[in-house]
């Protein structure tokens, strides 16, 4: 018999794992010893080696929250189309997909996943970001299906925040995301990432820790008409999109 031995905690910002089962246990009932990361994670200054894990973990279809310069997200990689299952069902509602959004890197691989942007909407996008915005555009025919919206448009962020970008710069396309919501009915969002550690990590692989989040989401623009559009107003100055 073995006695398996929960170690750390999420403070110490080290993988959790089991002290006294030997490693062809683990390799034989993996479901059996899968518990969720959370990952300590500087912002100045991303250590490469963690930001690897986190990609790692990505491209095996996990799902990750993460910090961003608005609300913590929570995200996959766009082609894993069970991780995107996942997603929604954690949210418990299908129609949910609809609010996802694409986290890039930079501006410089749009068009592998929208169709021809008009100038004068290109150069918004370039004084906004990075920065707390989520541009609505039309999606072409290479966003998976699974992460379209039924009005086949996609939602862009680039987020002003070191360590997701480095994330999907090493992954090399985006990952899909959402935000993390908090039930209670007076504070919408949770900052804390080790209260959201506690909530989900019976349901996510990897919890980043990279500080405390704010509590005001990204302000949305729909540019679907070719004109400057603000659905929701957030974080961010909207003297830049004008």
């Amino acid at each position: 018999m073995y006695d398996l031995l929960p170690f750390n905690s999420p403070r110490a910002g080290m993988q959790q794992g089991y002290i006294g089962c030997s490693d062809a246990m683990q390799v034989a009932y993996p479901l059996l010893f899968t518990v969720t990361m959370f990952l300590k994670i500087y912002p100045e200054n991303p250590n490469p080696r963690e930001i690897r894990k986190v990609v790692d973990c990505l491209q095996n279809g996990g799902i990750i929250i993460y910090p961003t310069d608005t609300i913590y997200g929570i995200g996959c990689d766009i082609f894993k189309p069970k991780a995107v299952e996942r997603i929604t069902e954690i949210l418990g509602d299908s129609k949910k997909k609809s609010a996802m959004t694409f986290i890039c890197h930079d501006l410089s691989n749009l068009s592998d996943y929208t169709k021809p942007i008009a100038n004068n909407i290109f150069k918004v996008m370039k004084r906004a970001l990075p920065g707390p915005f989520t541009f609505i555009l039309e999606a072409n025919n290479n966003v998976p299906k699974i992460v379209q919206s039924n009005k086949k448009t996609v939602g862009i962020r680039v987020p002003d925040n070191n360590i997701i970008r480095e994330i999907v710069r090493e992954l090399g396309h985006p990952i899909l995301s959402t935000s993390v919501k908090d039930d209670d009915e007076v504070v919408e969002y949770t900052t804390d990432p080790e209260l959201i550690y506690e909530k989900y990590e019976n349901l996510v692989d990897m919890v980043i820790d990279g500080g405390y989040g704010d509590n005001v989401p990204s302000t949305v623009v729909d540019c679907t008409s070719g004109e400057i559009e603000v659905v929701r107003e957030g974080k961010g100055d909207l003297e830049l999109l004008y």
